[in-house]
């Protein structure tokens, strides 16, 4: 079976690639499926790109394969934008999904504008290649309280666009189907045809 390597030691976005590749006889190998001791690379990015790049190019040098890496994050308009690349660690070190959900309640509360999208930018390198990327986006709004136990992250307050329930409640088929990152990989499909062909 083909591989690629996803340049994360995420869980929830692992599971997510493998489901998103496995249509494609891909098999998606993360960072903690490697028997190597690999750099942490550091998101020093001030946009999505820049990180998404830094991510892959760093990895994909140091073992000479492809390699892919995303960078998303949500964008909150009654928050200019935020937490935007800053996500994954906006209430502060160590990563924490409940803390930085919490974070962007308080900010939120008594606020009636509540649109809100996620973004994720995948960038692939190829070795000896220019990187490419592809960006992808899901509109909707936050809710007041979490809801469903499924997902990660922001998922619990994110209700997109023509759904009631958030992406916590949605379930895992129906979420690849419209999330941002499902988005951003069907973008990039030529390129992953290309590649593996």
């Amino acid at each position: 079976m083909k591989k690629i390597i996803v340049a994360t030691h995420n869980e929830g976005k692992v599971r997510e690639f493998r489901q998103l590749f496995s249509k494609y006889n891909i098999e998606t190998l993360s960072l903690d499926d490697l028997d190597r001791n690999l750099p942490e690379v550091e998101e020093t990015g001030e946009t999505f790109e820049e990180n998404a790049e830094l991510k892959a190019r760093t990895i994909s040098s140091i073992l000479n394969v492809p390699v892919i890496a995303d960078d998303s994050g949500l964008e909150v308009d009654a928050l200019n934008g935020s937490p935007g690349v800053y996500s994954a660690r906006y209430a502060g070190e160590p990563k924490d999904d409940q803390k930085n959900l919490d974070k962007v309640l308080l900010e939120l509360k008594g606020e009636n504008n509540r649109t809100a999208r996620f973004v994720c930018v995948l960038a692939l390198s190829i070795p000896g290649q220019s990187v490419v990327f592809e960006r992808g986006t899901c509109e909707g709004h936050l809710l007041e309280e979490p809801q469903g136990g499924s997902g990660f992250g922001y998922d619990p307050i994110f209700v997109p666009d023509g759904y009631t329930a958030t992406m916590a409640e949605i379930g895992a088929d129906e979420k690849n189907k419209i999330s941002h990152r499902s988005q951003a990989l069907s973008k990039m499909e030529d390129k992953i045809h290309q590649l593996f062909s």
